[in-house]
C-alpha cells in the first residue's frame, strides 16, 4: 500500500501539483478571498484529480517515448505500474475531479469538464494534439492555467467573466507559453526517435527561445495592465525577473550542451515561480497595503520573494540541480547510440561543429550522476 501511495504522488508530479495550486490561489485572490480556507481546499481536490487524469492520459500514450526521455522516472515506463493500472487510476480521478467540481459551481463543472476533454484529446489518438507542434504549445498552457485559475476564482464565488479577471489570465497564459515551450530541451531525443514533431524539433533552437522570450515579456506586461492596484516595487519586481529570463534565454539559444540545457530551463522555471508568487503576494496584501507601515511590510515582502527568486535561479544556472538520485545509465546510452543516426538529420540548427545535440552527454563523468529525478522546468 505504502509502495502504491508513493507511486501515485510520483505519478502526479508534485513541482506541477505545485504550480497548478498557485494558479488556483492567484484565482482566488483575484476574487478577493485570498484566505478562504474551504474555497481552497475545493479547488485543490479538483485540481489533483484533473492532474493525475491528465497525467495518466499521458504516460499511456507517450510510454515509449517516455522510455527513451525519462528512463527509470515515470512508473508506467518503468514497469511499476501497468497499462491497466493506469487506465483505472486516470477514470477514477477524472470522477473524483468531476464530483469534487459540481461542489463549488455548475461553471466549475463545465470548466473541468472542458479541461479533462482538451487533456485527453492532447495526449490521445485520433486527436493527438501533442504531436502538432505550436498547436500543443498552445493547448497545455490553457489546461495547466485556464483550469485551475478559474477554478480558484469560481470557489471563491467571483465572476469567471469579469474582464478583470480574463485580462489576468490572458497575460498568465501566456507567460506558461513561453515555460512550456522549453520543455521539449529535455524531450527532444525521444521525440525525434518516435516522430514528435514539436516546436523545437521543427524550428530548432534559436527559434523556440525568441518565441518563448516574446511569450514572456508579452504575458508579463499584459499582467501588469491587468493586475489591479500596481505598485512600483511589484513592477519593478517583475520587470527584472523578466530580464533575467532574457538573459537565460540568450544563453539557452547558444548553447548545445545537454547539462547546461537543464540548468537553464530549471533556471527560467524558477523564476516563473517566482514571478507568480510575486503576483500572488500582491495580491493577497493588497487590502493591507495602507499606511506606513502596511507599505513598508509590503515593499519588504516584494522586495525578499524578489531576491529569493533570482538567487536561486542565478545558483541554477550555474551549478544545475543537486539532487544526487541517479538511475541505470546502460539503457538510455543503448538507446542514445540506436537513435543517434536517426536524429542527426532532423535538427539543422542544433549541430555545434558538427555534433548531434547530445552526442557524447549521456555517459557521465566520475562522481556525476546521469539524470536528475526532481523535474524542476515547469
Amino acid at each position: 500500500m505504502i509502495t502504491r501511495l508513493r507511486l501515485l504522488a510520483l505519478l502526479a508530479r508534485p513541482a506541477v501539483i505545485v504550480l497548478l495550486i498557485m494558479y488556483a490561489a492567484v484565482g482566488l485572490a483575484q476574487a478577493g478571498h485570498p484566505q478562504d480556507p474551504v474555497a481552497a481546499a475545493t479547488a485543490v481536490a479538483v485540481i489533483a484529480g484533473f492532474l493525475l487524469f491528465s497525467v495518466a492520459c499521458n504516460d499511456l500514450a507517450d510510454e515509449k517515448i517516455d522510455r527513451v526521455n525519462l528512463p527509470g522516472k515515470r512508473p508506467l515506463a518503468a514497469g511499476l505500474l501497468n497499462r491497466r493500472e493506469f487506465t483505472v487510476i486516470g477514470a477514477v480521478a477524472g470522477a473524483e475531479a468531476l464530483a469534487a467540481s459540481a461542489l463549488i459551481s455548475w461553471p466549475a463543472t463545465l470548466v473541468t469538464a472542458a479541461g479533462l476533454a482538451v487533456s485527453a484529446g492532447y495526449s490521445i489518438r485520433p486527436v493527438r494534439l501533442a504531436d502538432r507542434g505550436a498547436v500543443a504549445s498552445l493547448v497545455l498552457p490553457a489546461c495547466y492555467v485556464a483550469v485551475p485559475y478559474l477554478l480558484g476564482v469560481l470557489a471563491a464565488r467571483g465572476r469567471a467573466g469579469d474582464p478583470a479577471t480574463l485580462a489576468l489570465l490572458a497575460g498568465l497564459y501566456l507567460g506558461f507559453i513561453g515555460r512550456i515551450l522549453l520543455k521539449d530541451f529535455r524531450d527532444v531525443r525521444g521525440d525525434v526517435m518516435f516522430g514528435k514533431r514539436t516546436f523545437l524539433v521543427r524550428h530548432g533552437r534559436v527559434a523556440t527561445c525568441a518565441i518563448s522570450a516574446g511569450c514572456w515579456l508579452t504575458g508579463t506586461a499584459v499582467i501588469l495592465a491587468a493586475i489591479r492596484d500596481l505598485t512600483v516595487p511589484l513592477a519593478a519586481a517583475e520587470a527584472t525577473c523578466a530580464g533575467v529570463v532574457l538573459v537565460l534565454l540568450r544563453a539557452l539559444a547558444r548553447t548545445a550542451n545537454a547539462r547546461r540545457e537543464e540548468a537553464l530551463v530549471a533556471a527560467t522555471a524558477i523564476i516563473g515561480r517566482g514571478m507568480l508568487a510575486l503576483l500572488l503576494a500582491h495580491l493577497s496584501m493588497i487590502s493591507a497595503h495602507s499606511g506606513y507601515w502596511g507599505m513598508l511590510r509590503y515593499d519588504a515582502v516584494i522586495a525578499a520573494l524578489t531576491a529569493f527568486t533570482i538567487g536561486p535561479a542565478i545558483t541554477m544556472a550555474r551549478n544545475g540541480p543537486v539532487t544526487p538520485c541517479t538511475v541505470p545509465a546502460e539503457s538510455v546510452v543503448r538507446a542514445g547510440e540506436a537513435v543517434e543516426g536517426l536524429a542527426g538529420a532532423a535538427f539543422g540548427d542544433f549541430r555545434a561543429a558538427g555534433a548531434h545535440p547530445r552526442g557524447g552527454e549521456l555517459r557521465p563523468g566520475p562522481g556525476e550522476p546521469l539524470f536528475q529525478v526532481a523535474d524542476l522546468r515547469l
